[in-house]
């Protein structure tokens, strides 16, 4: 095979570790562009760079000698300043899409998210003609979708100058994961985990070896005349039902089930008096138990349709959700 230089952004994180390994397993040279250094990317012969997306002058010398970027990178939070947000979301976004063009870099996957569709009500397995809200409680999503637009649009199959597609993964979880597990099983020891609702609600998740592989999949089909340029897509296993899924790892981690309920409506003002104090006294850099948004996402069904990934990328998810979560509880003995 003809090695190719990829370039990922957010090498050092949770999927794009992954989507770095894999690369590299399959004989690709890869760099990476993040914000600090990483020994185990030194161990695996990554040449890294340092700083800033919204730094053209440093995003453009990353991307100098490449063939393709896969942009992982991105400011995720339930809270914070859109200022920061929208440096690093879509600031950082145009800067790499500029730098590509300049230097003919000929194809660009952008990880996206589900949240660029979700605002109060549920998604019952939508597919990807479902349109951009109006309105967004977050200024993640809000940032992620002006990013995914912008990315899309740059697509350019007729001039065969740039070449780009999203995938939208859901609740990714495995080995290496800092966030989402971690902070359910957190949450439950100190006894703050409470079912939102009815406890009815479905959603997707995705297992990270199963988004590499996605990302990997795109990277290598994304063509002149391909279906995927141009558009983005829903990546994700389920549905299950969140609060299932959820007693499921608490199991698995010698935890009580979390039986306690909140209804929605309580939990829901309960993030709008969270999100009033912290902008009166204009506090940033936490991360607030509850929000709006975060009531939505633990009582609201949000799952999604992947039949137009199947069919246009040819991709099914090669480890089942079971699974994904023994190997995580196994990565940690």
């Amino acid at each position: 095979m003809k090695l190719t230089k990829v370039l990922v952004t957010g090498a050092g994180g949770f999927l794009g570790s992954y989507i770095t390994r894999d690369l590299i397993k399959k004989g690709y040279i890869v760099s990476s562009f993040s914000r600090k250094k990483y020994s185990f990317l030194n161990e695996l012969g990554v040449n890294q760079f340092i700083g800033d997306l919204a730094n053209f002058n440093e995003i453009e010398i990353a991307v100098i000698g490449v063939d393709a970027v896969i942009h992982t990178a991105s400011m995720v939070g339930m809270w914070g300043r859109y200022t920061d947000f929208f440096a690093a979301n879509v600031t950082g976004t145009e800067n790499l899409i500029k730098a590509m063009k300049k230097h003919s870099v000929s194809k660009l996957i952008y990880t996206s998210t589900p949240s660029v569709v979700f605002e109060r009500e549920s998604l019952c397995g939508v597919d990807e003609s479902t349109p951009y809200p109006t309105k967004y409680l977050t200024h993640y999503a809000t940032t992620k979708s002006i990013a995914e637009k912008i990315v899309l649009a740059a697509n350019d199959s007729t001039n065969h100058q740039l070449l780009t597609m999203a995938i939208r993964p859901h609740l990714i979880f495995g080995p290496g994961d800092l966030n989402l597990i971690p902070r359910v099983l957190e949450a439950q020891r100190k006894k703050r985990l409470k079912i939102i609702g009815d406890g009815e609600n479905l959603v997707d998740v995705t297992y990270v070896e199963n988004a590499a592989d996605a990302h990997i999949m795109a990277l290598e089909q994304l063509s002149i005349g391909h279906p995927i340029a141009g558009k983005a897509y829903f990546l994700g296993q389920g549905p299950v039902k969140l609060w299932d899924f959820t007693n499921d790892l608490l199991k698995h981690a010698g935890l009580p089930p979390v039986t306690q309920k909140i209804s929605f409506k309580r939990a829901y003002i309960i993030g709008f008096l969270i999100e009033s104090f912290l902008k009166l006294f204009r506090i940033n850099n936490i991360h607030p138990p509850m929000t709006r948004f975060i009531a939505l996402q633990l009582a609201k069904s949000h799952y999604f349709s992947h039949q137009n990934l199947s069919k246009d990328l040819g991709y099914n998810p090669k480890v089942s959700i079971e699974e994904g979560i023994e190997r995580y509880f196994r990565s940690l003995r």
